[in-house]
């Protein structure tokens, strides 16, 4: 079954404080995601980069006692719940020291729908471009830029068909074939109920 054997393993090994090698790929695919979330939310690149830091120590602290269990709610919204206050966190602390303007430093509103769609779509988009990167030489080149060009790119079946010489049928297979690959993937790092596919953003 490829790199992972059973579902949510990574969410289950990363509970294991000495399996460096499970906190190493943990660490590459929810850095990128926190980091951009809290630009989106107004941080320099440096102050972001505190916050991701924060946010890892408190999953790192809280990981071991995390019960996998969809049913219960989505490791992705408990990251978010975590992100979240710690970056609350942030602005409380910078809006307390002296001489330092307080326009937008003020914490951060109850959550919105607009923000927690945010994190939703910066999820996927991370989810995505993880996953594509670890299947795709996989793949034939034809059969990801089938896959690419019309499940990402969105072009014509048939005019993609035609620019790669293959049949319009062809292009189904290789398009589905992708795209099972990488809910595989991201389904066994991230849970069952993280999987929310595709689109690359």
């Amino acid at each position: 079954m490829g790199q992972y054997d059973t579902r949510a393993t990574l969410l289950i090994r990363v509970r294991d404080a000495g399996d460096r090698s499970a906190w190493g790929q943990f660490v590459e695919i929810y850095t990128p995601m926190l980091h951009a979330y809290c630009m989106r939310r107004g941080l320099q690149s440096a102050d972001a980069a505190d916050v991701v830091q924060d946010t890892m120590r408190a999953v790192a602290r809280a990981i071991a006692a995390f019960e996998y269990d969809p049913e219960r709610g989505t490791f992705r919204s408990w990251l978010y719940t975590v992100a979240r206050n710690k970056l609350n966190n942030h602005f409380a602390k910078a809006a307390r020291e002296p001489g330092v303007a307080r326009d937008g430093l003020e914490a951060l509103p109850e959550v919105g729908e607009e923000d927690r769609d945010a994190w939703e779509l910066e999820y996927r988009r991370q989810m995505f471009h993880w996953a594509a990167a670890k299947v795709r030489g996989q793949f034939r080149a034809e059969t990801w830029d089938a896959f690419w060009r019309t499940a990402v790119d969105d072009e014509p079946v048939d005019s993609v068909a035609e620019a790669l010489g293959m049949k319009r049928g062809a292009i189904y297979v290789a398009r589905s074939r992708v795209i099972a690959r990488l809910r595989e993937t991201i389904e066994q790092v991230a849970g069952e109920g993280d999987v929310m596919m595709l689109g690359a953003g």
